[in-house]
């Protein structure tokens, strides 16, 4: 997430108030993602409640200066991780399922799950959490479809996401529900991120370090990106990066998870989206725009890759846009 650098987001009217749940053993990196994600935005209101105005994490006490009457005020509510063993406090519960049953938006965040799990809220849906723990999620919660293999999960009101950065992916993804994608574009750029990330839980990868600017593979995906309509063939690729088709597709594994042209076509993916959500143009416009020799070709891997056709991408996030 970006530091504490002096820059503020412009100044744009708070539409949307989310509060944070926070107990004893949550985990500080899950209650701060969404904080930062949010706030930064300029267009969410954050705060931090829970039934204890002092809880402990492994690192440090927080204070917390909203109790639990917070969440009948909020238009979201967000579950960070805490320790899988936390005993859910009844009123926690009660205050969480009240929330919901007045159409309030829950996303929980890593092992988040498990307090959300505990409301009986997520019985006969699919959720994810964390991979090392969802084995334990689901034979805790036999009800819950635990699925270990995607970043988030989104039912519309109630949304659950894999542990560390996957909840930043699901914080954007929130974003993009919320305001369309050029406010989620702006917010995975001061997290240094891509809006979107390839395949599933990406704790699966071992990766080095992120790279410096202008070190890695960042100068190539910069010009993938800005070539994305251009009719690329791997080798193409691999001649601008100055390396064999072999070594580039391990190193394009080792280092974003997925191979040269699927990312490709996730960012021309990405291009299209911000076309629909921006524009009216036809949608074979877009198609060729973005590098698709064929309206066809285009709306077979839009729907691969977003789960939607294009039309009905258009029609759910044009009208959301801010």
């Amino acid at each position: 997430m970006p530091c504490s650098n002096g820059f503020s987001p412009a100044i744009v009217v708070v539409v949307h108030e989310v509060a944070v749940v926070v107990m004893d053993s949550v985990v500080p990196f899950d209650f701060t993602v969404p904080l930062e994600a949010f706030h930064r935005t300029g267009r969410y209101r954050v705060r931090l409640c829970g039934p204890r105005r002092t809880v402990s994490t492994e690192l440090f006490e927080l204070k917390v200066p909203h109790g639990l009457e917070l969440l009948s005020e909020v238009d979201t509510i967000i579950l960070p991780g805490h320790a899988a063993s936390l005993v859910v406090p009844p009123r926690v519960v009660e205050a969480v399922r009240a929330a919901a049953a007045r159409g309030t938006r829950i996303a929980s965040i890593c092992s988040g799950a498990f307090v959300f799990a505990a409301t009986g809220l997520l019985d006969g849906m699919r959720a994810t959490t964390h991979w090392l723990a969802a084995a334990e999620l689901a034979a805790r919660h036999p009800a819950v479809d635990v699925d270990p293999d995607v970043l988030y999960v989104d039912n519309g009101q109630f949304l659950t996401s894999a542990g560390a950065a996957a909840g930043l992916d699901l914080c954007l993804h929130m974003i993009r529900r919320d305001h369309g994608s050029a406010a989620a574009a702006d917010a995975a750029r001061l997290a240094v991120m891509p809006l979107e990330r390839e395949g599933g839980q990406a704790q699966f990868i071992v990766t080095p370090p992120v790279a410096p600017q202008g070190a890695g593979l960042e100068p190539l995906l910069r010009w993938l990106e800005a070539n994305a309509a251009r009719d690329l063939a791997l080798a193409d690729v691999a001649a601008h990066a100055g390396m064999s088709t072999r070594t580039l597709n391990r190193r394009f594994r080792e280092q974003t998870g997925t191979t040269p042209l699927q990312w490709l076509h996730r960012a021309r993916i990405r291009q299209a989206q911000h076309l629909l959500e921006t524009t009216r143009h036809p949608v074979e416009l877009i198609a060729s725009r973005v590098g698709f020799g064929s309206a066809t070709a285009f709306r077979d891997r839009f729907k691969r890759i977003a789960g939607t056709s294009p039309q009905s991408y258009r029609a759910a996030f044009q009208g959301g846009q801010a």
